[in-house]
């Protein structure tokens, strides 16, 4: 715990067997209250990793539900076992476990409720091997989002993100898609909603075993992100109706 504060760490989890105990090996546990393994009917031995580490919390999906549905029994756990901050790493090693504390702390301490490791601060994402078409889908969807929504993100692709108990408890993220697109309609679900967004540097790696989606789901992901701004605009002009931006009672 930090300053009484219940810490969980919910890992999306997909094939990844080769990556996890590199991952958890830099959760830093001593602040770490529960991690939460959801795997999303891997073809590997992911579970089988993930029970030896000694992660006592898995979930297991009989079949393939998608990464934002992943998310959802993520997050539907965590809030079960009563934690105030959840952090969404993904057990692939792109993200350091490392930068946990910081995010923590930022929200402990009631500066920002949410915090997300964005790729785009400094030079992060080229360093660490982000394909060109991808940086560039990048920095050109950010800026449509920035314009259409007012905001200012460095980047809203990020899964590295870290959030109070209170905004997750308040969004309606169960209404999200079971896609990528998740994680995009999850911040406009935020911003929606009144809350700040904070971002702390952190770099990636780009390599074999980490996961990645091809092209084409890349393509439809972008038209996804396209849409979740519209809809954001059009619904805070309140010429249309989102049943993903009513929120919960606080």
């Amino acid at each position: 715990m930090l300053k009484n504060k219940k810490i969980c760490i919910v890992l999306p989890a997909y094939n990844a067997a080769l990556t996890l105990e590199k991952t958890y090996s830099e959760i830093p546990l001593n602040i770490v209250d529960e991690v939460i393994l959801v795997d999303d009917n891997s073809k590997d031995n992911t579970v089988e990793v993930a029970r030896n580490l000694g992660i006592k919390n898995i979930i297991i999906h009989q079949t393939n539900i998608g990464y934002g549905g992943n998310q959802k029994s993520c997050y539907i756990k965590a809030l079960e076992l009563g934690a105030d901050v959840i952090i969404m790493l993904h057990p692939d090693y792109q993200y350091t476990p490392k930068l946990i504390e910081a995010m923590v702390y930022i929200i402990v301490n009631d500066i920002y409720p949410v915090v997300l490791g964005s790729r785009i601060l400094g030079k992060g994402a080229k360093r660490g091997g982000m394909p060109s078409y991808k940086y560039i889908a990048n920095r050109c969807l950010t800026f449509f989002q920035n314009i259409v929504m007012n905001q200012k993100l460095a980047e809203y692709h990020t899964g590295y993100r870290a959030f109070s108990s209170e905004v997750l408890r308040r969004i309606n993220f169960m209404a999200n898609d079971d896609d990528f697109v998740f994680d995009n309609q999850m911040l406009a679900q935020i911003f929606f909603a009144g809350y700040e967004i904070a971002e702390i540097t952190c770099p990636t790696k780009y390599f074999k075993d980490a996961s990645s989606i091809n092209f084409a789901r890349s393509v439809k992901y972008g038209f996804g992100v396209i849409k979740t701004a519209l809809q954001y605009r059009l619904q805070k002009w309140k010429i249309g109706y989102f049943s993903i931006f009513i929120s919960n009672n606080p």
